[in-house]
């Protein structure tokens, strides 16, 4: 295997499925079934979930709503969906933990790195929730910091497409794709697959990020086995 401890950035869109609001039973399971997979070959995997499905900050706020108020929102859709993920893992017989970063202890632990470590040495799944715990930042930049914290070698963001493109290919389907891009040409294209923090704190410490399409069967599994799967960013 390409690595041995990963981190996995799943947007709350892609936890839509067929739906227009909130999680796909079915999406969510076939996510679940491709991370037994790979957790099964011997990865460390992580796992940082995103909110949008359900409820977004900067959405919020732009609606009225106070702007730390709707993230602190946000946040806790992230936490709606890491319970659903984690409750999909455990049917498939995984071993989850899940660590949100404000203090919800009726159904999750409270965010401590070495917990999180260990957990992780035993082949337990860890699902952080709630990003970093702090308004203004987005849960692409609570990826990163999680992964710099834990020793990841690599994030993986899953997302509906095969990768980076120069204009959105959802949109418009003259998009190109980037193979392989570097941080800086990430940041001065304004590209939107993850906000300029993430990519400067992932630049700062030699974080490499692939971006990929998670909705195609065995596309996680080729990307730990060394694939060239998506774009790369490093």
């Amino acid at each position: 295997m390409l690595y041995k401890r990963i981190l996995l950035k799943l947007s709350g869109e892609a936890l839509l499925g067929e739906r227009s609001y909130g999680v796909d039973p079915k999406r969510i399971l076939a996510y679940s079934k491709e991370i037994k997979e790979i957790v099964n070959s011997g990865i460390e995997l992580a796992i940082v979930i995103g909110g949008g499905n359900i409820f977004r900050g900067i959405s919020g706020a732009s609606n009225g709503i106070d702007r730390v108020q709707a993230d602190y929102m946000g946040m806790l859709a992230t936490v709606i969906n890491g319970l659903a993920l984690q409750s999909s893992l455990e049917e498939l017989k995984v071993q989850t933990r899940f660590q949100t970063a404000i203090k919800i202890e009726a159904v999750a632990e409270p965010y401590i790195k070495r917990k999180a470590v260990r957990h992780l040495e035993k082949k337990r799944v860890v699902i952080f929730g709630a990003g970093t715990g702090n308004p203004f930042f987005t849960t692409d930049s609570a990826a990163v910091l999680r992964a710099i914290e834990i020793n990841a070698d690599a994030i993986l963001k899953g997302t509906r497409v095969d990768g980076i493109y120069n204009i959105d290919p959802e949109k418009n389907k003259n998009a190109v794709r980037f193979k392989e891009l570097s941080y800086d040409e990430a940041i001065n294209k304004k590209l939107k697959v993850m906000d300029s923090t993430a990519f400067t704190l992932s630049q700062e410490n030699k974080l490499p990020i692939i971006v990929f399409n998670m909705n195609k069967a065995g596309n996680l599994k080729k990307i730990v086995e060394g694939y060239e799967v998506g774009t790369i960013v490093s």
